[in-house]
């Protein structure tokens, strides 16, 4: 008589004296693993233990993380362009310092980043 698990068409590969069950995650799309999703999944694996392995069993971690990703670059994204109106750096501030653009567009950057990270990577 076939278990449950052969009647649904799985199979067994024998190891050594025991028969395992041969298991395969669900096929998922392959996409370019960005910084944010970087983080994103350094973060589950590190605090939410579950929700990541929920998540990997399921298929459904790389589709989370490229919605991470999609999500936290368009939030910062606009967030660079509203700062950088907001404080006044312009081209022409670039173009008569570039040393001193550079200084406040990375302090504008970093304040961003941290701010994605708050609300997207960490919660």
């Amino acid at each position: 008589m076939k278990s449950l698990f052969e009647q649904m068409g799985g199979t067994y590969t024998m190891q050594g004296d025991y028969l395992l069950p041969d298991l395969l995650l669900p096929a998922e799309d392959e996409r370019p693993i960005g910084v944010w999703e970087q983080r994103r999944v350094r973060y589950l694996k590190q605090h939410r233990k579950v929700l990541y392995y929920n998540l990997l069993t399921s298929g459904k971690l790389h589709a989370h993380l490229a919605d991470t990703e999609e999500q936290a670059q368009a939030l910062f994204l606009r967030l660079v362009e509203q700062y950088t109106e907001r404080e006044g750096l312009t081209e022409q501030i670039k173009a008569d310092d570039s040393m001193a653009w550079v200084r406040k567009m990375n302090n504008i950057r970093e304040r961003i980043r941290k701010i994605v990270n708050y609300e997207v990577i960490f919660s």
